[in-house]
């Protein structure tokens, strides 16, 4: 029953980090007038923090905690890649585009790196957790 769970919560991680990175990415080009608002660059630094650490509170599990930081990663370099058809999502058109879009990534990966470095930081708990061996 434990595997079912943990594999559960897997795919709750890795399903809600694909939307939250589409969404970011779809956020790139958010501008107020001519400024550039990095909008989704910092929901790429919360969103990546936060996924990874309640995927591992959640599901106790140290392989989940790692798929949401993989997950995005996934969909943002996939924006980044020009498709056969020529769509392209994080352009580099102006200058500030490329910024934004460059900060996105960068951001996001540094901060799933981090909170994937912290989780797997953690200590294991040794034992079986009923407290009869002393």
């Amino acid at each position: 029953m434990r595997a079912l769970r943990t594999v559960g919560w897997g795919l709750l991680a890795v399903v809600v980090a694909s939307w939250l990175a589409a969404v970011e990415v779809l956020w790139l080009p958010l501008r107020i007038g001519p400024v550039p608002v990095p909008l989704s660059v910092l929901g790429a630094a919360l969103g990546n923090l936060l996924l990874v650490t309640w995927a591992h509170r959640l599901s106790g599990s140290r392989v989940v905690a790692l798929l949401p930081a993989a997950a995005w990663a996934v969909v943002a370099v996939g924006a980044s890649v020009r498709r056969p058809e020529g769509d392209l999502l994080i352009t580099g058109e102006t200058t500030s585009v490329q910024l934004v879009g460059l900060g996105f990534l960068l951001v996001g990966v540094l901060f799933a790196s981090f909170a994937v470095g912290r989780v797997l930081s953690r200590p294991v708990a040794a034992g079986s957790g009923s407290g009869g061996a002393r």
